[in-house]
């Protein structure tokens, strides 16, 4: 899959701040072709506590069936140390890397992390959508900010998740009686097809299975397990 990064990593803080502005400004909602979407992908990325080496891997899969149809992976250094609200900058450059590694080019790319769903509007998921003009959707295990009402307990039950007056995604409920997950707009994505791909992708357990796929991928090279 071909990438190129359109700016530097390695910026200040104010810097980084700044950019994502006006990244953000660019973030396009629109309808996603499901009806015709055949590759999908996952994409996560690990580390080990106090080490500074990062772990990104990919993982495309066949639609609807979810197959796994390829993997990949990326080690190096996570460059900028952690920051709330800039984890892009961390993490985005490996997993640009290991998308750059495929043989195939998902139409859609969910992310562990957020979208539109982050202070300045530029999550990890947005930022890497905006890059590489693809469709990309954010699935978060936890709340960055905003608030919500407790969904249903049932598996599909959802509630909006607003911050100072905006939409900024929604709470799933993906397995009944288990935690809900946060999903957010990437990019070149509504809300409403966020909704019924990733739910569409999580048959059996709370995590869609392409991130889920690429989480198991990223312990894998952590432990350097091949």
């Amino acid at each position: 899959m071909k990438t190129e990064s359109h700016h530097p990593w390695n910026l200040s803080p104010h810097e980084a701040m700044e950019l994502q502005k006006k990244l953000a400004s660019k973030v396009r909602k629109e309808p996603l072709d499901l009806e015709h979407l055949e590759l999908i992908a996952g994409a996560d990325v690990s580390f080990s506590k106090g080490d500074s080496t990062g772990y990104a891997a990919v993982v495309v899969m066949e639609y609807p069936r979810l197959k796994v149809l390829e993997v990949s992976g990326a080690t190096g250094d996570l460059g900028m140390p952690y920051i709330p609200g800039l984890l892009s900058f961390r993490e985005a450059p490996l997993i640009l890397q290991a998308l750059e590694k495929l043989k195939y080019t998902p139409q859609v790319i969910l992310v562990d992390g957020n979208g539109i769903a982050h202070p300045r509007g530029l999550g990890i998921a947005s930022h890497l959508g905006v890059l590489l003009d693809v469709p990309t959707i954010g699935c978060a295990k936890t709340r960055l900010l905003g608030h919500h009402e407790a969904p249903g307990s049932q598996k599909g039950n959802w509630v909006p998740w607003h911050h100072e007056g905006k939409l900024l995604g929604a709470v799933v409920r993906t397995r009944t009686g288990v935690k809900p997950i946060y999903v957010s707009v990437g990019h070149r994505v509504t809300l409403e097809d966020a909704l019924e791909l990733v739910s569409s992708c999580c048959p059996r357990y709370r995590i869609p299975e392409p991130i889920r796929a690429a989480h198991k991928e990223v312990n894998r090279l952590r432990q350097g397990i091949r």
